[in-house]
Order: C-alpha cells, then structure tokens, then sequence
C-alpha cells in the first residue's frame, strides 16, 4: 500500500472505512435479544462519534404519554439530566415539526440560517452546539423517533455520502426498538391469557406488525450495505445463512442435496488465502480473538476470483471459553480492490514519469547551460527576445544606446551584450554609476586629473573616457549627472574630446558610450534637470528593458540561472524547486525586479539544508516601507494599484480612470509613456 496517498485516495480510504463500520454495527442487533438493545444502541453512538469526531449523539423517540414530543432515549455521552434534556427539547419547535413529519435536517453552520429556524438556532447556539444532523426514523411507514449528532467543538460538513449511511444506521436503531416494544407488550399480556381474562390485544398486533415490518427493514438495510449474513451453531451442528449470503459465495438453493453451507464456502476459498482464513477462523473459535475482520480472494462458481470482506463474531462459548455459536458478515470488495490496484499502479506510472521527467529535467537544464554559456541575457519571453534583436541589431555599429527600465531589471546586462557582440568585444568595458559618486567627483571620475588639480591630487589619474578608448563605456543612471557634467559629457559625444581637470591639453578618444537609467528624462528636460540637446545625442538607440512582471514566463530559467550559480559559489547541491515555490516566485510582483529575485534566491539557497529549495517567505524580502526611487516610478506604481483595484477597466464609473481622478485620455497617455500594458499580465507573463 501506499504510505501517503492523494486526498481522493484519503477519501475513498475514509468511506470504505466508514461502510466497514456501519456494516458491522448493523449485524450486531441481528438477532439481538431486546434486553440488550439499548446498551447496544449507546456502544454503537459512542463508537460512531470517535470514528467520525462527532461530539454528542442523542437517540430521540415519541412516547404514548407524549406523542407530539420527542424524548431523549439515548445518549453520548450520558446526559446529566433528563428533566433538562426534555425542556431544551420543547424549544425546538420547528426542529420537532421537522423531524416528525420525516424531514432531515443537516446544519453545517448556525450562521445565517432560514428564518424560520431561527429560533431553534439562537436554542441550539447558546447550548453550544455547532453544527447539527437530525435523521428521522420510523415503523411502519409512521415517525417514531430520530438520531441527533452535534458538534460542539467546530463546525462540520454533512455530505451526502454519510447522510445515507447513517440514515441506514437509524433504521436499525428504529427496528430494534420497536422488537424491544413489541417484546415488552408481549410479556405484559401473557399473564392475562394464564387466567383467562379476555384483554384488547389490538396495541400487541399493532406492535407485532410493527416488528414485522422492522425485521423487513432492517433486511432492507443489510441489504443496501450489501451485507451477507450467516450463522453457525457448533453444538447443535447447524448453518444458517440468508439469500445474500448464497447469492454472495454462489451457494444454489438448498433444494440441492449434499450442499452444506460452511463445506461450499470452504472449498472455494482461493488457494493463496485458505490457509489465512482457516488460522483466524480456528483463533475465534478458541477465543483468541473477539471480533476478527479479514479481506481474502474467493472463487465464486461464475463470477470467478472476487474479494470478500469478513467479519464475525462469537455469540455463544462454553465456560472453558471456546465458541459453540458464531455469526458473522461478509460483503462483496471486488470493486474496492480493483479500485486500490488501480491506485497503485498510477502510482507506479507517475513514479516512473517523475524518474523520467527529473531525467529530462537535468538534460534541458545541462542544455540551457550550453545555450546561455555565451550569452549573459536569459530568457525565452517576447519581451526580452525583442530586447535581445535589437542589441544584435545596434551592437556592430558605433551608435550611442540609452537602456530605460526600472532599477534591477538587468539594464546593465544588455549593456555587456551590445559590447560582447560589438567589434570592441575583445576589450574590457568600462563601468560608471553616476548615482554611487559624489556630484563632486564624478568630473575626476568621468575625466581623470592632473596632479595638483585641487586639493588631495596627489597623483595624476586617467578617467574613465581615456579607459574606454577603444572600448565601451557605460554610464548607469545618467539622469543623475549635474547640468555642467551634461555639457561637457554631450561635447565628448560630439567630437570625442575633453580635457583632463587642471590640464588645458585636449585628449581625444574613440569610445562608445552606452547609456542607461530609470528616470523618465523627457519627463526631466521639462523640469529643467536635464539637457534636451544630450537626450537627443544619447537617445539615437533606445532600448527599454522590460520589467520582470513583464516577462514572468522567464522566471524559472533566471531561478536555475542563479540556483546554479549559488550552489556552485556555496558548495550546495539542490537539485529540486517544489511547484508551489515557483508559482509563488511567477505570482509575486518584484519591484526589485531581477536583482530582487536574484537576492530572494541567493538567500533561499543558504537557508536550504537539503536537495530541495526552502523558499523563504516572499513579504519578509520586501521592505515593507519600501517606496519607488523616482517621482515616474511612483506615478507607476499608483495607476497600476488603481488597475488592480478596477480590473484593469480605465473607462466606467469604478474604472481607474475615476479613481484617479483623470480623463480615461490622459490616463491612456500616461499608461504608454510609463510602458504599461493595456491588459493584466497573465501567470505566464504574457
């Protein structure tokens, strides 16, 4: 068997469980002597609520001094005080109606309930109770009584597949009290008919058609639970057993000579299990065992091989304790067990597919290493595969490029591929943050010195344009370059000179600029803070990086990307990301972008012990104070908020358009200036 199985399986286990259990509750007021019913009935209400968790059961019945009330029979657990069972009783006046014209009543949750229950809630709801199932029963076509199961601690479902069987159970409970009544009204007349009173035994026919009619019902009940019943009497040499039970083991009728019941049943035990049975069989006979329950295979005349479950149970034993008289179920499990086999061959394929799909896994990640060995840009999305032809397009010329895209989102990346692919390839490309630098030493940086430029030159430093000769120079956030910077920065661009600072000697240069920000510059020219005539000289190029929200698709190959980057740095092997760890990763919105995810995995991998990625919680890696660099990136994030809020609906009464207080025209506008898609991006990213 399988150690753990789906919840469908845990499902199917659970109702089989639960057949098991009301059949063999049924077969035990089989022939149940009335003495004994109702301690019978309380062992079968404890039983029932811990198989099912159920907290209280109540077995509730009419009385011919009070026929319009129902009275508490029966308990679990054993009420404290039957005067106050019965008040709280006449309070459920619409519960009772219910119940006594043959109504069920299920109630998973006192909540909102139908008004006109609502009396009987508000009792039901100070008593504590949670949840509540009622299931009337009755003899001879009339109500009798009803089984109540209430929970006390939670509330529960109902479905309809426990309804039938414990509907089945009440029935039994029903037809072995109206025996213990009829039993009862038999013995009180008998004395009468001694002394030959002449008495009105109409109530003892009543209560002996009734009998009558439970008996039927009650064979109705084993027969629906498809039970087969038998019994076997040692001492006096006897088998009994019911049509069920022939029709179940393919006994013909016992018209046929020389067929005995227990010899038939024996001889068509399958070989494999005859020795099985034979050994519980002879322990329950000696008293070794109480009640044995066992599954075996059996060669049915003209069904062939099918699967019986069996329980049994000894009624009589001698005072040395072995077992003159015995009786016992059995019920048909072929389906069951074909059921089972099926499962655990689905089982076996999907190991075998998951052996197979780790292989191909390992195959396609050892590809996707080869394919991305000379690339430093990965991915598959549209986004970045137009991202990735228009540097295969610009790289082998001499063009400035300005890369836009929000911070993080890998601006620096398409920078190295326009320089791996250019004609300057083979020389190192030179890096500047423009944001990271003092405003007053960028000049130094971007230009170099001569010693004794001002205080502190000690020596005489090349800058970076001098470095890059020949090469690429790439300059990170350029919006945050000073006014002065720009101008001599838009000289450089036009006629590749500058001077060093303290040096009035003019170097010339052959350097490629690239160029990259998050800032919208347009939106910065109108402001004053940044040169028109240097954004029309960077801008002859531009190439927007898409954010990572933009191309989710891409997100598990960047996760193994950087998975197998850190296992290599950390000395770790793990070799498995769980589904939901991914899907949460595609879900989540990055405002860090790449760098966030980057950092999410890095730390996901120190924290991992195992062979499988531990994925801490995604809120825990984002500052929950964390607010946008720039005025456009939290104009951005504000109209996508309103999206989200609206649906992704500019237009209408409730569109973002009205929550921002904007024509649907402008908001449009906006929308493409700040490179938001007119649709929600899908889980995929597309």
């Amino acid at each position: 068997m399988v150690d753990h199985l789906p919840p469908s399986a845990e499902n199917l286990c659970n109702r089989l469980d639960l057949e098991t259990l009301i059949s063999d509750l049924a077969s035990r007021f089989i022939n149940l002597s009335p003495g004994e019913v109702d301690r019978q009935i309380e062992s079968t209400l404890r039983l029932v609520c811990e198989f099912l968790g159920i907290d209280v059961a109540v077995v509730l019945q009419r009385t011919a001094s009070a026929p319009d009330v129902l009275m508490a029979t029966h308990a679990y657990p054993a009420r404290e005080d039957p005067a106050r069972a019965r008040a709280l009783q006449e309070h459920y006046r619409w519960s009772a109606q219910q119940l006594l014209a043959g109504r069920t009543i299920a109630l998973a949750s006192l909540d909102d309930p139908p008004p006109e229950t609502a009396v009987d809630v508000e009792v039901a709801r100070l008593a504590g109770i949670k949840s509540s199932l009622c299931l009337p029963f009755s003899v001879g076509g009339a109500p009798v009584g009803a089984l109540v199961f209430n929970t006390v601690q939670t509330e529960r479902d109902w479905p309809e597949v426990l309804v039938k069987r414990l509907r089945v159970l009440a029935q039994v409970f029903a037809d072995a009290l109206a025996r213990k009544r009829a039993d009862e009204a038999l013995r009180k007349t008998e004395p009468h008919c001694l002394v030959g009173v002449s008495i009105d035994i109409t109530e003892r026919k009543r209560d002996e058609d009734a009998l009558r009619v439970s008996q039927v019902r009650l064979a109705q009940g084993a027969d629906l639970a498809g039970l087969g019943f038998y019994e076997v009497d040692l001492a006096g040499q006897s088998v009994y057993v019911d049509d069920r039970f022939r029709a179940l083991v393919g006994l013909p009728p016992d018209r046929e000579a020389g067929l005995q019941p227990l010899e038939f049943w024996m001889a068509h035990l399958h070989p494999d299990d005859r020795q099985r049975v034979m050994d519980v069989r002879e322990q329950l006979h000696a008293g070794n065992v109480e009640k044995p329950t066992i599954e075996y295979r059996y060669c049915h005349p003209t069904h062939g091989t099918i699967w019986l479950l069996h329980t049994s149970r000894v009624t009589v034993r001698e005072p040395a304790g072995r077992a003159t008289k015995n009786v016992g179920v059995i019920r048909d499990i072929t389906t069951r067990k074909q059921a089972e086999e099926s499962l655990r061959q689905s089982y076996a394929e999907i190991e075998k597919l998951k052996d197979r799909l780790q292989a191909e896994s390992d195959y396609l990640k050892a590809e996707i290493r080869v394919a991305r060995a000379n690339s430093e840009l990965a991915g598959e999305s549209a986004a970045i595969q137009k991202v990735l032809r228009l540097v295969e397009q610009v790289a082998p010329t001499g063009s400035s490029v300005l890369v836009r895209g929000e911070t993080g989102s890998g601006k620096e990346l398409v920078a190295q591929a326009i320089h791996r692919l250019s004609p300057r390839g083979n020389r190192l490309m030179v890096k500047v943050n423009c944001a990271a630098l003092p405003s007053g030493l960028v000049d130094n940086e971007l230009f170099g010195r001569e010693k004794g430029a001002f205080t502190g030159a000690l020596t005489r430093q090349a800058g970076r344009f001098e470095v890059a000769d020949g090469s690429t120079l790439f300059l990170d956030e350029i919006g945050e370059l000073s006014l002065d910077l720009q101008a001599k920065l838009l000289r450089v661009l036009e006629s590749g000179e500058f001077e060093r600072l303290g040096s009035s000697r003019t170097i010339k240069v052959d350097a490629r600029l690239v160029a990259a920000t998050n800032r919208d510059l347009s939106e910065a020219i109108k402001q004053g803070r940044f040169r028109e005539d240097l954004y029309y000289r960077l801008n002859v190029f531009p190439i927007r990086m898409p954010s990572l929200r933009d191309r989710r698709e891409d997100i598990p190959l960047l996760v193994w990307t950087f998975l197998d980057e850190f296992c290599l740095r950390m000395g770790k092997k793990i070799t498995q990301i769980p589904r939901q760890a991914m899907e949460a990763l595609q879900r989540h919105s990055w405002p860090g972008n790449v760098r966030e995810l980057r950092n999410q995995i890095e730390r996901a991998v120190i924290l991992t012990t195992g062979d499988t990625l531990r994925l801490p919680t995604l809120d825990d890696a984002t500052p929950a104070t964390a607010s946008p660099q720039t005025l456009a990136d939290a104009e951005r994030e504000h109209i996508l908020r309103a999206l989200e809020r609206a649906g992704w609906h500019v237009k209408g009464s409730t569109g973002a358009a009205t929550q921002l207080g904007l024509p649907p025209g402008t908001l449009y506008g906006r929308m493409r200036r700040l490179g938001i898609p007119l649709h929600p991006p899908t889980a995929n990213g597309s």
